[in-house]
């Protein structure tokens, strides 16, 4: 059972604003998730971006908890990219804004987070790492890029059985802006959003 704020926030979801060319990237997602589901296998997801601090980890602790949402089993979410930084404290924050609950495992430059979605499941472990750390699946996963840049500087992710480019555009630009925490959030609801659709279409018998 997710935390009620969280439901909450899901109840606000609007996937009707999704163009019919995003849905057509969607389906990728869903299809690769409906196959494994199908085979009964365990449904490995990599969202990747270049510094694994921003829409990475909001793609890989959205689809942990809708996953849970939608009632599909064995999913297991991960992030990483092309490089190692931190998990920026502004997507850190408006995940708690949304519903997660965030506790510090370790302090430091690039710190350690357990990011609780419900009371009674394990946590998403968040840290930045590379794509390929030890952290994340070797082989049989989904490669998820969540940015361009990502996309264009990393042409070949070793062990994945799918490759999708499903990018988001960076809040990054408005740090240190006025519109700092507003952009954060559209681009959080929009990730949330995009992924409530793309697991609505999996059928769960």
């Amino acid at each position: 059972m997710l935390f009620e704020t969280i439901q909450n926030t899901i109840k606000t979801l609007d996937t009707s604003s999704i163009s019919e060319e995003r849905k057509i990237l969607l389906k990728t997602f869903s299809d690769y998730v409906q196959e494994k589901l199908d085979k009964g296998l365990a449904i490995n997801l990599n969202f990747i971006c270049t510094h694994n601090s921003r829409r990475s980890h909001l793609s890989q602790v959205w689809a942990q908890a809708l996953a849970v949402y939608f009632n599909i089993p064995n999913v297991y979410c991960y992030s990483g990219g092309t490089e190692a930084t931190a998990m920026f404290h502004m997507a850190a924050k408006t995940l708690v804004k949304q519903g997660f609950e965030i506790n510090a495992i370790s302090e430091g430059n690039n710190p350690i987070q357990a990011i609780k979605y419900s009371a009674v499941a394990h946590p998403v472990i968040g840290f930045s790492k590379t794509f390929d750390n030890a952290f994340n699946p070797d082989k049989n996963f989904a490669a998820i890029m969540t940015c361009s840049s990502a996309d264009k500087g990393c042409p070949f992710v070793s062990g994945c059985d799918k490759r999708i480019a499903l990018t988001f555009d960076d809040p990054k630009a408005f740090d240190n802006t006025p519109q700092q925490e507003e952009k954060y959030e559209e681009r959080s609801l929009q990730i949330a959003s995009e992924l409530y659709y793309a697991f609505s279409q999996v059928k769960n018998s």
